[in-house]
């Protein structure tokens, strides 16, 4: 019998799971919910699972596919769903727009879209984080890399919000809103790529969608699906986890006066603090993987094909990796966070969030030196899979 009772979706939970995690880890560390999954808390566990090619990720859309009250996925799977060696070709014909050296080429760009941003508010003393700056511009970004047209934004906007709720998809039940609304997203989405993919077919421009496409009509490297699938993983993948980077890593420093304040004076800093950011407050808190046969974690035995959740938010606080893991230290040393997962998953666009990162908020506190919460309690948006904010009001 478990010791302590998981309840994922708890509101208090989800504003704050950092208690839950502290006590499952010392408690069920290699915890069995009674709603049929495994829970992983401890960093040790969590990569040992992310490194282990016995973990696979093909047969979790089945049962997302069961639970959306179908045989088979409503739309194609991405390479993030995908286990070698589709993954890894699919992998490798997207990694080249990602790299260190041609995301760095982007920072002054970055910064002009990020000084635009504040400039439009520069008037008002007030704005909603979330809304007005850390959603923006990451979507602008990755709309220019991909080749979406930008007046198009508001269309998917709610579209990237049903699909990444429906990322809880495996722990909610079948008939529930939140599965059927994500289906239609991604539905939704599936047409309006196949429509532009289209028009790029007549007319290529100097983009990724362009250069996919491309790479489509040799036709032994990538499929039709698998490029519409690659475009929507793109799209919301690339803004929807940089969105909570900003905003919860604003927060944080705002609730820590004197980090901020050791920032402020030393901007050199914003790189280990981002890091710091990740690993405190992560924008995603778990990932899934399924064993392709009997595995022995922490003295408990997980069946083949049983579900895992590895929770990356509790393996970054864990104090048997991180001293004092529950206090803000944007200079701490051997940071060796998983924020951006491991192995072969390990997240693809790490090296765009983290300069996107780094230029809002340094440029946010460089600029507006009275920068203060607007809010007592910050509404969180319920969601067990990515966990950030839905309004972050502020005032300077």
């Amino acid at each position: 019998m478990s010791a302590v009772h998981f309840h994922p979706m708890d509101p208090e939970f989800v504003a704050d799971p950092y208690p839950t995690y502290h006590r499952l880890r010392s408690e069920d560390p290699v915890h069995q919910s009674p709603l049929g999954f495994w829970v992983l808390t401890r960093y040790e566990d969590v990569v040992s699972v992310l490194r282990d090619a016995r973990f696979v990720k093909e047969p979790i859309a089945a049962v997302v596919a069961s639970r959306m009250g179908g045989a088979t996925p409503p739309v194609p799977l991405s390479m993030l769903e995908r286990d070698p060696p589709d993954h890894t070709r699919l992998r490798g014909l997207v990694s080249k727009a990602f790299t260190p050296r041609v995301v760095e080429a982007l920072r002054p760009h970055i910064q002009q879209i990020v000084d635009g941003l504040l400039d439009r508010v520069a008037g008002t003393h007030t704005m909603d984080l979330v809304e007005d700056f850390a959603y923006p511009l990451p979507v602008t970004v990755i709309c220019q890399l991909l080749g979406v047209p930008m007046e198009d934004r508001e269309r998917f906007k709610s579209w990237g919000v049903d699909i990444a709720r429906g990322l809880d998809a495996i722990l909610l039940p079948a008939a529930s809103e939140v599965v059927q609304r994500s289906g239609a997203a991604r539905r939704a989405m599936t047409e309006y790529f196949r429509e532009l993919i289209a028009q790029r077919r007549s007319s290529p421009r100097d983009d990724l969608l362009s250069g996919l496409i491309a790479t489509e009509e040799v036709g032994d490297k990538l499929t039709e699906q698998e490029l519409l699938a690659s475009c929507i993983l793109l799209l919301v993948a690339g803004h929807e986890t940089t969105v909570n980077l900003i905003g919860n890593g604003t927060l944080a420093l705002l609730r820590h006066p004197a980090e901020l304040r050791r920032l402020r004076e030393n901007p050199e800093l914003i790189g280990s603090a981002v890091e710091e950011l990740l690993r405190y407050d992560g924008p995603v808190q778990r990932t899934a993987r399924v064993p392709s046969e009997d595995v022995v974690i922490g003295g408990r035995t997980i069946a083949k094909n049983e579900l895992v959740l590895p929770f990356i938010g509790a393996a970054d606080r864990d104090p048997a990796q991180f001293p004092e893991p529950d206090r803000l230290n944007i200079a701490r040393a051997d940071n060796r966070h998983v924020a951006f997962g491991l192995g072969i998953h390990f997240c693809l666009g790490a090296p765009l969030a983290r300069v996107e990162g780094q230029i809002a908020i340094g440029t946010l506190l460089r600029r507006l030196p009275k920068l203060a919460l607007a809010t007592e309690r910050p509404e969180y948006r319920q969601s067990l899979t990515l966990r950030g904010l839905s309004a972050l009001p502020v005032a300077f």
